[in-house]
């Protein structure tokens, strides 16, 4: 290159952006706060709670109270000592207004306001500020009562003594920013869910969430002396227990503890939560690592010792936890997670102190329960036996279907494209509504799989059923990505997995079989947002030439409307659609399946444990729970025919 055409602007310091205090915050919300979602804005309050909890952790915090006024608004209080309101050195500036306008700054980054702490990286208060369209805080403390205002980060109020008190505390009130959020309307069952956690993690801690947005408040105050054991209990609500008591292990070294409640149901599936400083660790790491190792040597060793377990047949780390429930509570005082919104626990000293209280206790636990220690072992034993059949039944499907050599089920026809991020599939009930997707899809990028007749419940069969069963195994090999442990992600042949069912009590049930499925053999599809729902629309409204659809009840009164504007009394045939078979190819590309103007739902994992729950009262053995879940959900099932 020459020197004539060589860019002659140099980068400098002063192409470097240097975003000032909040500013930052408001630049990249999603580096703070994970997302500008629903997700992000519930994270709003989570932040702040995490605040108080802090003050629970240290042992000055007994009651925490969340509303969520009329407009959307939250208020946090808690019992604690109340945020320092004196002048703080390096800034010469009240402690309050630093905790609340500069990232970074807070109780614990010092070492001595808290031992442990959850306060996500101690960005909490002023990520909260600066993605509020206002907020007040008000501190009880010193006899007085200190607040100040601020709108989106700035100072609008400097800190002043509005009154006296004899409490001491925290009261945040703030309201989240239209221009930072794509909603700004909290789910009251999100927070209620999070708050029963934090309640379930801090035993004895009292949580109050309220929600005042209607006439009548709905209020839930959760209060658990038995803290982790009742988690598991309620975890296991829907099952049923193997054993009855819930196994409870502790143990501490130096500032580090760790608390382990465990209990089997006579289920095929694996529930663990685990926590690092009240917070939830989705993938896992080092306190996962150490109770799985620890739980597959303590059960081996009972089995060899007591002759159950004979020559070589030692049971697996999955063996050994297929029907658990376990709930791995960690508190540390320098916790290092891996990535900004702490979904991994990476300090290697926890897994030795889990491991070790694991070893222990669970080894006496055994000696002195020998009923509980044999049921569980024969347990992980029958699920040694069925994961080797399931192998075999695995390797069978490969064999027959011919998954090396590409041959693909009858059912499918498939796409043209080979690009799976340019895929999508749609699986269809019965043979007419496959027919009708057929002839209207893009065969360019759709495919169709029919499915015929009620699949298999997977939630009350084991992996080895699973893989010979006939509904399920074209679908297996049409996707492409194998299933249970072997399922790879990057052999998914469709990034769009489409349930296109009917808009009645038999489509809903086919959908929850099929998700009930992807749940628990094809998780990640689910977790990287693979999974759809197709909206079929409910009714066809027809004046003269002119036709249109609705997909609700409104739509369909709006719709009418319309069509009758220019003359109130003109004739519209509104009739409903039975089924997906009844509309013509034309009519379902139309409404259904033309990716300009389609509604999909995509289906998302935002709460594993809300979701183990709803499966398994749902899909599950026992009667009473489903029947309760149904009566109390009906009022919410907008598009089933009853």
């Amino acid at each position: 290159m020459s020197d004539e055409t060589k860019v002659t602007q140099e980068y400098g310091a002063e192409q470097i952006q240097v975003l000032e205090g909040l500013e930052a915050v408001r630049k990249r919300p999603g580096m703070y706060i994970g997302s500008t979602s629903s997700s992000g804005l519930h994270h709003l309050v989570y932040e702040i709670v995490d605040n108080a909890i802090d003050e629970a952790l240290a042992g000055y915090c007994k009651h925490i109270t969340v509303t969520i006024n009329p407009g959307d608004s939250i208020t946090v209080t808690d019992d604690g000592r109340g945020i320092p309101v004196d002048i703080q050195p390096q800034t010469g500036r009240p402690a309050l207004e630093v905790v609340y306008t500069v990232l970074h700054a807070g109780g614990k980054f010092g070492g001595g306001g808290y031992k442990v702490s959850g306060g996500l990286h101690g960005v909490g208060a002023s990520v909260v500020n600066a993605l509020s369209q206002w907020l007040r805080v008000r501190v009880h403390k010193n006899g007085n009562i200190y607040e100040m205002k601020f709108a989106r980060g700035q100072i609008t109020q400097e800190m002043t003594i509005v009154g006296t008190t004899h409490k001491t505390g925290t009261e945040v009130t703030f309201q989240p920013d239209p221009e930072m959020f794509d909603t700004l309307v909290y789910d009251y069952e999100i927070l209620h869910e999070r708050m029963r956690e934090e309640a379930f993690l801090n035993a004895g801690l009292s949580i109050t969430i309220t929600d005042n947005r209607q006439a009548d408040d709905i209020s839930d105050e959760m209060c658990y002396e038995g803290g982790i054991r009742e988690f598991v209990t309620w975890c296991n609500r829907n099952k049923t227990p193997l054993h009855e008591d819930v196994i409870y292990m502790s143990g501490s070294k130096g500032d580090a503890s760790a608390e382990i409640a465990v209990q089997y149901n006579d289920g095929y599936n694996e529930f663990l939560m685990s926590f690092a400083n009240d917070v939830r660790t989705p993938e896992g790491g080092m306190h996962e690592t150490g109770f799985k190792t620890a739980l597959t040597r303590v059960l081996n060793a009972y089995g060899v010792k007591n002759g159950i377990i004979k020559g070589d047949d030692k049971v697996s780390g999955e063996d050994c936890r297929e029907g658990i429930t376990a709930i791995i509570s960690v508190k540390l005082t320098d916790a290092q997670f891996e990535g900004q919104t702490k979904a991994k626990l990476g300090n290697a000293y926890i897994r030795t102190l889990v491991d070790q209280v694991v070893n222990e206790q669970l080894s006496i636990y055994f000696e002195e329960h020998p009923q509980t220690a044999k049921a569980i072992l024969e347990k992980a034993m029958m699920a040694n036996r069925a994961r080797e059949a399931a192998r075999k039944a695995r390797e069978s499907i490969r064999r027959k279907t011919g998954l090396e050599s590409g041959q693909m089920p009858d059912k499918l026809q498939d796409c043209n494209e080979r690009n799976p991020e340019l895929c999508e599939i749609y699986i269809v009930e019965g043979d007419s509504a496959a027919g009708s997707a057929i002839q209207g899809r893009d065969s360019r990028f759709q495919a169709i799989l029919a499915m015929w007749g009620k699949m298999l419940n997977v939630e009350k069969a084991r992996a080895d059923k699973i893989y010979g069963n006939d509904k399920l195994y074209p679908l297996i090999v049409a996707l492409g990505g194998g299933i249970g442990e072997d399922f790879d992600l990057s052999k998914l042949r469709y990034h769009k997995v489409i349930i296109m069912s009917d808009a009645d009590v038999d489509g809903a049930h086919i959908r929850t079989l099929l998700l009930t499925f992807f749940f628990r053999y094809m998780r990640p599809m689910i977790e990287n947002g693979f999974v759809y729902s197709a909206v079929p629309p409910l009714y066809k409204l027809t004046r003269g030439k002119t036709v249109k659809v609705a997909y609700s009840d409104e739509e369909r009164d709006q719709v009418s409307a319309q069509m009758r504007a220019d003359n109130p009394n003109a004739k519209v045939d509104i009739s409903r659609f039975k089924g997906l078979g009844e509309m013509d190819p034309h009519e379902l590309w139309e409404t259904t399946m033309d990716p300009e103007k389609r509604t999909l739902r995509r289906i998302t994992l935002e709460d594993a444990s809300r979701a183990d729950a709803i499966f398994t009262v749902l899909m599950g053995e026992q009667v009473e729970p489903r029947k309760e879940w149904i009566e109390r959900n009906a009022k919410y099932a907008v598009n089933i025919d009853i």
